[in-house]
């Protein structure tokens, strides 16, 4: 009988330092605040509490405001966001997160416990990460 490998969690390998901002932000006010530029994403907060969280990565920066030339300062971030994000529970198994990403052409996703983010979970840190915690 084959051992069973141990099983690695989103929690063990996601990154708990990351950037919220507000949907009224210009982008380039969101940019200039960001702590943790090495996500490459901003996380646009809910409005109220039935609302539900946004999403901008680097990427829509560059497609839906430089590529058209429009102006960082003029754009909202809720202008450019994905909303509603699809979030990963924390102490999902990365082999299941990575399928997700798979299926749904993610590379990044929050990781949202108790309707609130506490990470950020990307195949980097998966691989980087969780090939370490399997040794």
């Amino acid at each position: 009988m084959k051992p069973k490998k141990p099983i690695v969690r989103v929690r063990e390998v996601m990154k708990k330092e990351l950037d919220i901002v507000d949907g009224m932000d210009t982008v380039s006010n969101a940019i200039r605040a960001m702590k943790y530029p090495e996500t490459r994403t901003l996380i646009v907060d809910k409005r109220y509490e039935d609302d539900e969280y946004g999403v901008v990565m680097f990427r829509d920066v560059a497609k839906r405001v430089l590529a058209p030339d429009l102006s960082p300062d003029r754009v909202n971030m809720y202008e450019i966001m994905s909303k509603p994000v699809l979030g990963v529970d924390p102490e999902m198994d990365v082999r299941y997160c990575t399928k997700l990403f798979d299926r749904f052409g993610l590379s990044r996703a929050p990781v949202i416990e108790d309707g609130k983010i506490v990470g950020l979970v990307s195949y980097t840190d998966i691989v980087l990460k969780g090939v370490m915690l399997q040794d």
